[in-house]
């Protein structure tokens, strides 16, 4: 049997069987593997959006600049009581006065605007920055779960389904919320 090949030696039949067997034994050990492998979906946006320590952040943030939100507030109502008045005594006030209540009101919308545009940068700096925390928090404990619950994949953003089976999502917001 030195050269001759399986063919030669082998019924038809039993190479069909033979081959059968061994396409079948390939397409086996791949899938036996892969029942052994565990996958988690988290859905992170959910987790930040309910997670306790994100309306901790939000408390935070809203005390920060609550007095800023206020100070611009009476600004924009002390420009709209100026124009107010204009326009009340729009007949009683000499030209000269009128000038210098419209140069003022017009140096305050600019004030308000500027001051508006630096909180507004301010408060997106700092949403980045309790959003940046709160999502290092949350891949943390999503890697605890995952190495306490002996899972080999964790997935999030980018999947198109995953089941209630492999989603950990309320898992992962309970433990925060022992946080």
């Amino acid at each position: 049997m030195g050269g001759e090949r399986i063919s030669e030696w082998l019924p038809s039949a039993r190479r069909t069987v033979l081959l059968c067997m061994i396409v079948a034994l390939g397409a086996w050990v791949p899938c036996a593997a892969a029942q052994s492998i565990r996958i988690g979906y988290v859905n992170v946006v959910k987790t930040i959006e309910q997670a306790p320590q994100g309306d901790a952040a939000l408390k935070k943030l809203e005390a920060e600049f609550g007095p800023k939100d206020r100070d611009l507030k009476a600004l924009r109502d002390r420009i709209r009581a100026m124009e107010a008045e204009l326009e009340a005594g729009a007949g009683k006030v000499t030209d000269a006065e009128r000038a210098a209540v419209e140069r003022d009101v017009f140096d305050l919308k600019r004030e308000l605007k500027r001051t508006s545009q630096e909180v507004r940068e301010d408060y997106n700096l700092r949403r980045n920055e309790e959003l940046a925390a709160l999502q290092t928090i949350v891949y943390k404990v999503i890697v605890e779960i995952a190495k306490a619950e002996h899972y080999d994949l964790i997935i999030h953003e980018g999947a198109i389904y995953a089941s209630d089976a492999i989603d950990i999502t309320d898992k992962v917001l309970e433990k925060l919320r022992e946080q």
